[in-house]
């Protein structure tokens, strides 16, 4: 998802009662009862629910979470989290792990922090399986779900593409060369 702010058309740090007033603007616009018999009917329901969940997230975060377009960001439930992902965030990445090797508290946020310090290191495949754990552990948390869908999306055309090319099945090929190459010899030896 975008920003929260932008989907409701709010400043960032705008106060509830904003938030909740362009909320209902947004519903009003886009509430698929308006646009039944409507070809942009299935469009107007995506929508809507972009908006639910931009506003789920600003009321839920209010007071404190701050929403940048890079780096983690959201609010932590443990002081020793918001480190981490300050160190994320810094680039200090020994520091982050080092902080989540020590930690007591192993829930949701810590798979998510621990997601993102290994992408940020390159590591895609331990990145997804942590934030599939930091998911399950906490189905409704949207900047777990956010930080899913982006990774996918990113990953998406690296591992398709190495699929495409061949990569996949280059095991069997070798295999199906080999047996035809030891049937031709046992044939050829049993000729002579």
């Amino acid at each position: 998802m975008n920003n929260p702010y932008e989907i409701l058309g709010v400043r960032e740090g705008a106060s509830k009662e904003e938030i909740k007033a362009a909320y209902k603007a947004q519903v009003k616009k886009y509430h698929p009862d308006k646009h039944q018999d409507n070809p942009l009917y299935e469009l107007a329901e995506e929508k809507l629910q972009e908006i639910n969940e931009a506003y789920e997230y600003l009321m839920k975060n209010e007071g404190g979470a701050s929403y940048a377009n890079d780096g983690v960001r959201g609010t932590a439930s443990a002081p020793e989290f918001q480190e981490v992902r300050s160190a994320i965030n810094r680039g200090d990445l020994a520091r982050a792990q080092d902080i989540l090797n020590r930690s007591a508290v192993r829930n949701g946020e810590w798979h998510f922090l621990t997601a993102m310090l290994n992408l940020r290191r390159g590591w895609y495949d331990e990145a997804v399986t942590e934030l599939q754990t930091a998911i399950s552990m906490e189905p409704s948390n949207f900047e777990y779900r956010n930080a899913m869908n982006n990774l996918l999306s990113r990953t998406g055309g690296y591992r398709s593409g190495a699929y495409d090319r061949g990569y996949r099945d280059a095991n069997s090929q070798l295999c199906q060369v080999m047996q035809c190459w030891c049937c031709a010899d046992m044939l050829c030896d049993d000729c002579i």
